[in-house]
């Protein structure tokens, strides 16, 4: 059974960081791109960032780019995404998921976490 575990998320103020962690288990986590995804009240679930299996490309949305950092552990199957620069429109649910071979920006990904909350305070 494929379990995806966020962790790290928090209060944090206007310009803090902040690093989420995704811990995946019961998958072949080499074989599989990475995304985060976030979520905000009465908004759609939205693509933040991706990374390929093997971490030699990644992509982010224009929104996080040059703020959001990506990364993965292959030996450790964990995610990351290290979070700076935040702003209050950061505020939102933050979920890992993982997709065979590719990175989409779409929602169309196989496993999903249940995700942590990101509060960006003013």
């Amino acid at each position: 059974q494929v379990h995806l575990v966020e962790s790290g998320g928090g209060l944090v103020q206007a310009g803090g960081s902040l690093r989420l962690s995704c811990a995946a288990s019961g998958l072949t986590f080499g074989s599989y791109a990475m995304g985060w995804f976030r979520q905000a009240p009465g908004k759609e679930r939205e693509f933040v960032a991706g990374i390929s299996w093997s971490g030699g490309s990644t992509y982010y949305s224009d929104s996080v780019k040059g703020r959001f950092t990506i990364s993965r552990d292959n030996a450790k199957n964990t995610v990351f995404l290290q979070m700076n620069s935040l702003k209050p429109e950061d505020t939102a649910v933050y979920y890992c998921a993982a997709r065979r071979l590719t990175v989409v920006t779409g929602p169309k990904y196989d496993y999903w976490g249940q995700g942590t909350q990101v509060t960006v305070s003013s």
